[in-house]
């Protein structure tokens, strides 16, 4: 499974940046990993928020289910929507 990524840029002033380094190299890790890890530890004992779908989602949801018999296969998408 490919987890979606994002990147982040901080402002750290050099001696904090200079002792997070210090503190990876202690783990051989890189920077950022040793930063993910912090993260990660800082949210450990959170629950992963779970959010309610709309209702037009669960709408379409059930449409689909209901329809999936007249589904169809494309093989080549570019000259399916060429078709259109």
């Amino acid at each position: 499974m490919i987890t979606q990524q994002t990147q982040i840029k901080i402002n750290l002033p050099v001696a904090l940046k200079d002792f997070l380094e210090s503190k990876a190299s202690k783990f051989g890790l890189p920077l950022a990993s040793y930063v993910k890890h912090l993260i990660l530890k800082d949210v450990e004992d959170m629950d992963y928020p779970i959010f309610e779908a709309s209702d037009s989602t669960i709408k379409a949801y059930k449409k689909a289910l209901k329809d999936k018999d007249k589904a169809i296969e494309v093989k080549d998408i570019d000259e399916f929507f060429k078709n259109l």
